[in-house]
Order: C-alpha cells, then structure tokens, then sequence
C-alpha cells in the first residue's frame, strides 16, 4: 500500500541501476521460457548482490523502509 507523497520501489529497480549482469540475462530473454524461469531462479535463489549493498543503494536513493506501527498492548 503507497505511503501518499511517496512512490513504491519497483521491480527489480536496483537490479537495472547497478547493471547487474544477470538482469542483463533475465531482461534479453522472453518471460515465460525456460531459459528466463532458470535465470529468474537464480536471482531468486542464489543473488550476487547482498543485502548490505541493496540496504545502502535504498538509503543512497530516497527509499524509506516502513511498516504499521503496532498497537499498544491492551491493559
């Protein structure tokens, strides 16, 4: 659900930004063949890229990681 006055992340944003070769790979095969599922896999299961690099590429972008805050416990 958008935040009003913010924009969503979208997919795989980071990827295209960095240049990442295996985004290259995924972008130049069609969706739904086999080859695109066997790279979506390995994006999926086995990223070069780490969280750390992502976390700071998000900061150094604007982005804002945010969720509900919880309700106070009753009594």
């Amino acid at each position: 659900m958008p935040v009003p006055g913010y924009v969503d992340y979208q997919r795989r944003e980071f990827c295209k930004d960095i240049r990442c070769p295996v985004q290259h790979l995924l972008d130049g095969a069609a969706e739904g063949t086999s080859e695109y599922e066997q790279v979506r896999t390995l994006c999926k299961n086995d990223c070069i890229h780490t969280t750390y690099e992502f976390h700071h590429w998000l900061i150094q972008h604007g982005f804002e990681v945010v969720r509900p805050q919880k309700a106070a416990p009753k009594g």
